[in-house]
């Protein structure tokens, strides 16, 4: 029997700074996890990597340390939050699967406490300052829309925004919106000469994402510097979450260097007008893309 859900419910994004300190991160999440609820917001993304500042900048076997398995405290911390103020929370976490194997994953909460799912993250990046190659194992899960309280819902992880393939096959399985917990940012010496296009191109790769697939799209960043040594460059997050709607127009956009909450509604509704006027899905040619399972075509 097929679930159903309410027209409409109200998402909120968490616009966080980190510390070096992980219990200090668990902490600030959950009391920013209750200030979303308070402002109605029934389901609430974190930013990826949620317990820590971005250790991917280095390769340092030392944080391995850093990982939890999905019954670890940070995701407890949060799943009695998410049960307290009966929301649905995605809580991204370096997930430690096995001795030496190791995800970039995000937790799906319901309002009720329980963990019902797991995404692990599909796409590895490896550019200077970004060697998630050196921490992560590819996810092994595939792409997913998860039933909550409020809606069916599907979660990626940062580099996956690039990918539309990810994106499609998540709104194939019926998800009303598209979370990419995130962190990115600028190197500080590439800001002055690259900093604009590079905001732009990562917003509007996003936003195609909602309108080729009639679909709600909401992005979690983090924001400040953050430097692994003093005399690194580190990176500045640049922030900026978003939250857009089945036609990539913006409902709501936080700042770029300020902690904050987002939040806006998805309706069902609106899914429904846009893709009677925009039939994306309806004309695809899925006769025609076998090539598309190819690294490339010569």
């Amino acid at each position: 029997m097929k679930k159903s859900f309410p027209d409409k419910y109200t998402v909120g994004l968490i616009q966080m700074a980190f510390s070096k300190k992980p219990k200090e991160n668990v902490k600030n999440a959950v009391n920013w996890v209750e200030k979303a609820a308070k402002k109605k917001a029934q389901v609430i993304c974190l930013p990826e990597l949620f317990t820590s500042q971005y250790f991917c900048q280095s390769e340092n076997i030392d944080y391995y340390d850093l990982a939890e398995p999905l019954d670890g405290p940070s995701i407890k911390a949060v799943s009695k939050a998410a049960e307290k103020n009966k929301v649905v929370v995605i809580a991204p976490f370096f997930e430690k699967r096995a001795m030496g194997v190791y995800h970039n994953s995000a937790a799906l909460i319901d309002a009720d406490g329980k963990v019902i799912g797991l995404y692990r993250k599909m796409h590895i990046p490896d550019d200077p300052a970004y060697y998630e190659k050196f921490y992560f194992t590819p996810g092994d899960l595939g792409f997913k829309a998860f039933e909550t309280k409020f809606g069916k819902i599907g979660t990626l992880i940062c580099w996956d925004q690039w990918y539309p393939e990810g994106a499609r096959l998540t709104a194939m399985q019926g998800a009303s919106i598209l979370f990419y917990p995130t962190a990115i940012g600028w190197h500080p010496y590439e800001k002055d000469e690259h900093g604009k296009p590079q905001f732009e191109s990562w917003q509007t790769i996003q936003r195609s994402h909602a309108i080729a697939n009639g679909i709600y799209v909401a992005a979690a960043n983090r924001i400040g510097l953050e430097k692994q040594t003093p005399d690194s460059a580190g990176i500045e997050f640049w922030g900026r979450s978003f939250i857009c709607d089945p036609q990539g127009i913006l409902l709501a956009e936080a700042s770029h260097n300020k902690e904050e909450i987002i939040t806006a509604e998805v309706d069902l509704n609106r899914i429904e007008y846009i893709r009677r006027n925009w039939p994306f899905l309806r004309d695809r040619r899925i006769d025609a893309y076998a090539d598309i399972t190819k690294r490339f075509s010569e």
